[in-house]
């Protein structure tokens, strides 16, 4: 009875771990596949490194850059987002003169289009769902700021089936980091699936 009773509690005290688990945690980093003509249409950074040949076929999966579209789902299965990075800023310059980087720091930005294909309205702070990493290893979280590129991304989206939305995100580094990679992962982060592009 002794032993029974042992087996169920450490049973017990197990469902949580497995329910919290990041099993079906996944980095999708192939963007949709691209005819040639639709390349054409890339910022120009893209197109100086990745113009393809020209041709009908389309372009192969490959690690996505700027320029390219990641389609990433969120928590419930009606939610479904295509986001594209349409331009990477480093360094990105404030709008105005009180709000500026720290001591040692800059700031990038990352211009986002966020296209709801999901079958419901989607609500999130994008801001939230942005991390970058330099060459080294270190993550960076959004920060606040305006810039002189544009508009920012609203930080209370409510985006509906079919809508979509633009503006810029500003993240703060260190001024010798290197920025090598771009996440985004829907649901403020706490999705399954994360996008990344290749920055630089």
């Amino acid at each position: 009875m002794r032993t029974r009773a042992i087996a169920l509690t450490a049973a017990i005290l197990c469902l949580p771990l497995t329910a919290c688990g990041n099993e079906g945690s996944k980095i999708s980093t192939s963007p949709k596949v691209r005819s040639s003509s639709q390349a054409a249409t890339t910022s120009e950074a893209a197109d100086a490194e990745r113009t393809p040949a020209a041709t009908d076929e389309p372009e192969q999966a490959q690690d996505a850059r700027v320029g390219d579209t990641l389609t990433l789902s969120g928590q419930n299965d009606d939610e479904q987002l295509d986001v594209t990075v349409k331009k990477w800023l480093d360094p990105a310059k404030s709008a105005d003169e009180f709000t500026t980087p720290g001591s040692g720091k800059r700031w990038v930005a990352v211009q986002l289009q966020l296209t709801n294909t999901g079958t419901t309205a989607y609500s999130d702070s994008p801001s939230n769902c942005v991390q970058a990493a330099d060459s080294e290893g270190q993550r960076f979280d959004a920060t606040f700021g305006d810039i002189t590129a544009g508009p920012q991304m609203t930080s209370d989206l409510k985006l509906p089936a079919g809508d979509k939305a633009l503006g810029w995100i500003v993240i703060e580094v260190p001024n010798a980091s290197k920025v090598a990679t771009l996440q985004f992962t829907m649901n403020s982060g706490f999705a399954d699936e994360t996008g990344q592009w290749k920055i630089g």
